[in-house]
């Protein structure tokens, strides 16, 4: 029953164990909100919610907590080019965050900070830094001083002599090019706060920082994020924290990209796939099926054919799960546990595949048990089943997803209401023996994209794949 995750830092799985028993605490990076998001940002979220599910499952009581950066170098370029207030700019596109990981199922976090509501407690960091002499200020910045932390780059395995530390534009009076910027000096018509050492505004890895600080202490467990932000970012962090004198995170998880031939997607490439689009053409529940079925430390090449496979293995899923409810006369409720081999590959560094693998076998079994007509071992697989999918947020039978429309168009109650019409008539030509016509009609409503099962209930219809 030991949870094993593979930790970034340690280079290796290694066994789960809280700081306080029973509890986990989990710090995630959350959102830059200079745009509305495409998969590959709402990927790590659901990646995150689902350790964060499996952790609830295995009786831990979970503290998740994941930021907004609402203040950077892209979010006030964009007001500067729009003409627009940075503020309105981060809210809107905070809102698009949330309205994408609600649409996919991701439970909402413990708290949710804004790095501009923290600027108290950036200062306060920013002072003890300067007092153990980790920090200096030079033109109204702050700078961190990386040769005064022994452990700089242990993360991302780099040799400080190679390093090349991105700079931005107005970060002068640096002792040496490698050191980063924990606060930078204001510039006319930018945002600013009021500090011992001048107005201006927080670098990014100093929001982390702080943030993490304030709502988890000086020790928690796991620190996530995308492979991106292992350096600088998640490096810069560690070197702030440890040097103000916090142990920090214990366990450093990263999730893998999704990627567009071969490149990681981003909005600077062009390559990006906003979920506001995605949705309207694919339903959520099949999107949230595609991105959080692949282990988490693996790449996701998108194309349309990967969605569309992951489309018909959830319409197995899905399909069987609405037999037996028709076969049972009603909801029949998850399982208390989900099956051993379920919990050891889940137990395994989050082996959702090989879980997943355990989900496609029960169903298989239940499909099985329908076809001898045997309600009692049917019913007993789709409580299992119910169980697994979850723990995995795709359960079809949540609440969450009740009302979702089919490819995400509200068109649904139209299309069953003209379909139960023609299959009105095939019931009438099969009572009338009229074989013929009743097998042109069930072939013509599946040359449209339809497929139609004759149950106990009488026939049914469902959207083939594409």
């Amino acid at each position: 029953m030991t949870i094993r995750l593979y930790d970034t830092g340690a280079r290796q799985i290694r066994d789960f164990s809280p700081l306080t028993p029973g509890c986990v605490s989990i710090y995630l990076c959350g959102a830059t909100v200079q745009a509305a998001p495409h998969i590959g940002h709402i990927r790590s979220g659901l990646n995150f919610d689902i350790m964060r599910r499996w952790f609830a499952y295995r009786g831990y009581e979970v503290t998740f907590i994941r930021n907004v950066t609402d203040i950077d170098d892209k979010i006030i370029a964009k007001s500067a080019a729009q003409g627009r207030p940075w503020w309105a700019i981060g809210y809107e596109n905070e809102r698009a965050f949330n309205t994408g990981y609600d649409v996919l199922g991701c439970l909402p976090p413990t708290y949710e900070p804004r790095a501009t509501g923290h600027i108290t407690e950036m200062i306060e960091m920013m002072r003890g830094l300067i007092e153990r002499g980790h920090a200096y200020e030079a033109d109204g910045n702050v700078y961190f001083d990386v040769r005064s932390y022994p452990g700089y780059l242990e993360l991302s395995n780099q040799d400080l002599d190679d390093l090349r530390q991105p700079s931005g534009d107005g970060e002068t009076g640096k002792r040496d090019q490698r050191d980063f910027a924990m606060w930078k000096a204001t510039k006319p018509g930018e945002p600013s706060w009021e500090t011992p050492w001048g107005r201006g505004r927080p670098g990014w890895h100093l929001e982390c920082s702080a943030m993490a600080h304030k709502y988890l202490g000086s020790a928690f467990d796991i620190h996530g994020g995308g492979l991106d932000l292992i350096f600088p970012h998640h490096e810069n962090e560690i070197a702030q924290a440890k040097a103000y004198g916090d142990d920090f995170a214990m366990y450093w998880v990263h999730n893998a990209w999704v990627t567009m031939s071969g490149e990681k997607m981003s909005k600077s490439l062009g390559n990006s796939v906003l979920v506001s689009e995605m949705v309207k053409h694919w339903r959520p529940i099949v999107l949230r099926y595609y991105l959080g079925t692949p282990h988490y430390r693996s790449m996701i090449e998108y194309s349309d054919e990967a969605l569309r496979e992951a489309e018909s293995a959830f319409a197995r899923i899905e399909g069987f799960v609405q037999r037996v409810v028709e076969k049972a006369g009603g909801i029949v409720e998850a399982a208390d546990e989900v099956p051993p081999a379920f919990a050891e590959a889940m137990d395994d560094d989050l082996g959702v595949p090989q879980a997943l693998a355990i989900v496609h076998t029960t169903v298989r079994q239940g499909n099985s048990a329908l076809a001898a007509d045997d309600k009692e071992a049917a019913v007993a697989r789709l409580a299992e089943v119910r169980a697994m999918l979850g723990v995995l947020g795709l359960d079809p039978l949540d609440p969450h997803w009740a009302g979702e429309t089919d490819r995400g168009e509200d068109l649904h109650g139209v299309v069953d209401t003209l379909v139960r019409l023609v299959l009105e008539q095939r019931e009438s030509a099969r009572g009338r023996r009229d074989w013929a016509t009743a097998d042109a009609i069930r072939d013509q409503l599946q040359q449209t994209g339809l497929v139609i099962e004759d149950g106990p209930a009488g026939p049914r219809w469902t959207l083939g794949p594409r």
